[in-house]
């Protein structure tokens, strides 16, 4: 396959505002040994995208300076020790970066199959949520049938597929949102009951709906002005799993006997930084536990808006809003 010479990607001209984010012309990335070079024809717009062009987080060492951490397209060069994807393959793939780009390099472990009857713009709505979620509510919150989860920030991308993979293996599911619209969406997602957090406490509701028990896991990207509410929320033996900070990250006189008396863990992970080998294994029990559902049509990604690559721009404006339900996403095709 004859390849370009340069591709179009989106620079981040500067840590600022959506502003800074322009398109520019760039050579091709060149896929190590155990990568994939994929056609970009979809790529997803993520909270930590918004972090990094702010300038509050940077990549980790040896990952491509250009946003973007979900794409899915044509694999069109593989690396010499790959052995599992060929050329002309479609795939959707969790990137270290580079997926606001017309060619993105992604190691073959982190790329899984459209599910059936997906596009590519479907497609590309499922990694960063996917890797996200499972890690966190399945693998480190321990969420198992029966078993009761609040959701925070139910109507965002990460949201959208926690209460439906929530809802799908059996629990009771209680998310919070922050209008009635929102919390509508969440309740037809599958939440059992939704939450208007600027009307109400989720606190004194779950007390209420749990008979004072609380829930087993709570999946919060909130932080700081929740974490007495969610210590609150939480039953016996209950796990409080942390994504993100975006109400802060620092809380002051948080008394620590309710964590004790209630033998609670409190616990937090960023996906980016983990090794290949630690997302191949995520990757590997998606294919094995999520991907058979997104093939039977259900769970499927919510995608609120598309916009061309080159209005990544507007695409962040949108999602610093918080106006939006489900996925934003760039198309390229």
């Amino acid at each position: 396959m004859t390849l370009p010479q340069s591709m179009t990607y989106i620079l981040a001209d500067g840590a600022g505002g959506p502003e800074v984010l322009k398109p520019a012309t760039g050579p091709l990335p060149q896929p190590k040994p155990d990568e994939v070079l994929i056609r970009v024809q979809a790529a997803g717009v993520n909270r930590p995208d918004v972090a990094q062009r702010q300038g509050s987080y940077p990549p980790p060492p040896g990952a491509s300076p250009i946003l973007g951490l979900e794409v899915a397209g044509e694999v069109v060069q593989v690396g010499s020790s790959v052995t599992t994807l060929k050329v002309g393959e479609s795939v959707c793939a969790l990137a270290n970066g580079g997926g606001y780009a017309e060619y993105c390099a992604v190691p073959a472990t982190q790329c899984l199959p459209f599910p059936v009857g997906y596009d590519a713009l479907r497609a590309a709505a499922l990694p960063e949520t996917s890797f996200t979620v499972w890690a966190n509510l399945f693998q480190a919150g321990q969420l198992a049938a029966g078993q009761k989860a609040l959701i925070h920030g139910g109507s965002g991308g990460i949201g959208v597929t926690a209460i439906q993979l929530a809802h799908a293996f059996g629990a009771t599911v209680y998310a919070t949102a922050g209008s009635d619209e929102k919390c509508a969406a969440c309740r037809k997602l599958g939440a059992d009951t939704a939450i208007n957090y600027r009307t109400e406490d989720f606190a004194d509701v779950v007390k209420k709906l749990t008979e004072g028990r609380g829930v087993n896991v709570i999946l919060d990207m909130v932080g700081a002005p929740y974490m007495t509410r969610n210590v609150r929320s939480l039953a016996l033996d209950g796990r409080l799993v942390l994504i993100a900070f975006l109400g802060g990250s620092k809380v002051e006189n948080f008394d620590f006997v309710h964590v004790m008396v209630k033998r609670l863990v409190i616990t937090g992970s960023t996906m980016r930084p983990r090794t290949t080998a630690q997302k191949g294994a995520i990757a590997a029990e998606l294919r094995e536990k999520v991907w058979p559902l997104l093939n039977a049509g259900k769970c499927a990604p919510v995608i609120h808006a598309t916009f061309p690559l080159a209005q990544a721009a507007a695409a962040h404006r949108l999602m610093e809003t918080s106006q939006h339900i489900g996925k934003i996403m760039l198309t390229l095709d």
